[in-house]
């Protein structure tokens, strides 16, 4: 196991070097330290699912479909919760989404995606 990581911030952070390069640098392994095991999750075309295993999976498919890095725009945190806007190159453009976190036991407990999935379809995301 991995070093242990305090702060909703700091956490977050880890969480986006897992990914936000490519697929490339897709470190499932430390993803399975940062998220919970009974991950709470919630997405524009997935809906609500509970789990951290199926999140990864869905996580990968889309890390595979980037065209570059993403961009994170802004972070905001405040005691067991942060929050992210970033901007990542999908197959058709560029387009922004949101990410809601909360931190509970040093892991992440809950995430809410935040994005237009009609632009997301249309731009050719998986």
């Amino acid at each position: 196991m991995g070093t242990a990581i305090t702060g909703a911030g700091t956490l977050v952070r880890a969480y986006y070097g897992c990914w936000r390069n490519g697929i490339a640098t897709f470190d499932k392994e430390r993803l399975a330290e940062i998220l919970a095991e009974d991950l709470d999750f919630e997405g524009s075309i997935a809906g609500k699912r509970r789990g951290s295993a199926g999140f990864t999976v869905g996580l990968q498919r889309f890390v595979e479909g980037l065209k570059s890095p993403i961009h994170v725009q802004q972070q905001v945190e405040a005691g067991d919760e942060a929050a992210v806007l970033y901007d990542a190159e999908i197959p058709g453009g560029s387009m922004r989404f949101a990410e809601f976190f909360r931190v509970e036991n040093g892991r992440i407990a809950s995430i809410k995606l935040l994005y237009d999935a009609a632009q997301y379809r249309a731009l050719g995301g998986r």
